[in-house]
């Protein structure tokens, strides 16, 4: 038996979320028609609606943000001279919740990928290339995942500023804390290996 199509048209929708394939989208979709009266759908739309109309991305870093600039680059209190760059503003979130890093960032809104159509133009690298020359900048630290294309990026940035006075550094990689030796997969321990500090 089908679903009604309104019904059908909603499962859709939750599919277009990343991760969610056909099942989780028709228990969302279930679970919002029966449990959801029509004030808690109007909230939920309104929500959505209010979040993609007052949520812009930072014309300097292309953090999300409400205000221009973003209250990270705005903060003058923050090492303006350390670019720390990104694949996405997800990743702004998580490292300000260690609040161990106060320099400014960078977010790129992906990876290089051209098998998937995605080359340099496709990312937030112009206004980046405009930062290191018009700002004074000393490092550039590059935190794109361990991933093939992660790994593509963080090569192509750090050729294009090959030639300006600045450090461009990646992040480590390696085991994480409390992980067991045996459990760890190759590749991470290779990084840890090569990414060993003196101790």
């Amino acid at each position: 038996m089908n679903y009604p199509q309104p019904l059908e048209d909603l499962i859709n929708e939750f599919m277009k979320y990343p991760g969610i394939g056909r099942k989780t989208a028709e228990r969302y979709a279930l679970y919002t028609v029966n449990k959801f009266d029509i004030a808690a759908a109007h909230d939920f739309a309104s929500t959505i609606i209010a979040a993609k109309e007052k949520i812009i991305q930072c014309p300097i870093c292309g953090h999300l943000t409400e205000t221009n600039p973003c209250s990270i680059c705005a903060d003058t209190n923050r090492n303006q001279t350390i670019i720390l760059i990104v694949e996405s503003p997800k990743d702004v979130f998580t490292i300000e919740k260690s609040g161990k890093y106060h320099g400014l960032y960078h977010v790129l809104n992906g990876n290089l990928s051209p098998l998937n159509g995605i080359g340099p133009e496709e990312l937030n690298l112009k206004t980046l290339w405009s930062r290191v020359q018009n700002e004074i900048i000393k490092e550039v630290i590059i935190a794109t995942s361990a991933t093939q294309e992660g790994e593509a990026t963080a090569m192509y940035i750090k050729r294009v500023l090959k030639d300006i006075d600045l450090v461009v550094s990646r992040i480590a990689y390696g085991v994480p804390v409390g992980a067991n030796l045996e459990y760890t997969d190759d590749l991470t321990l290779n990084l840890a290996i090569e990414n060993r500090h003196k101790f």
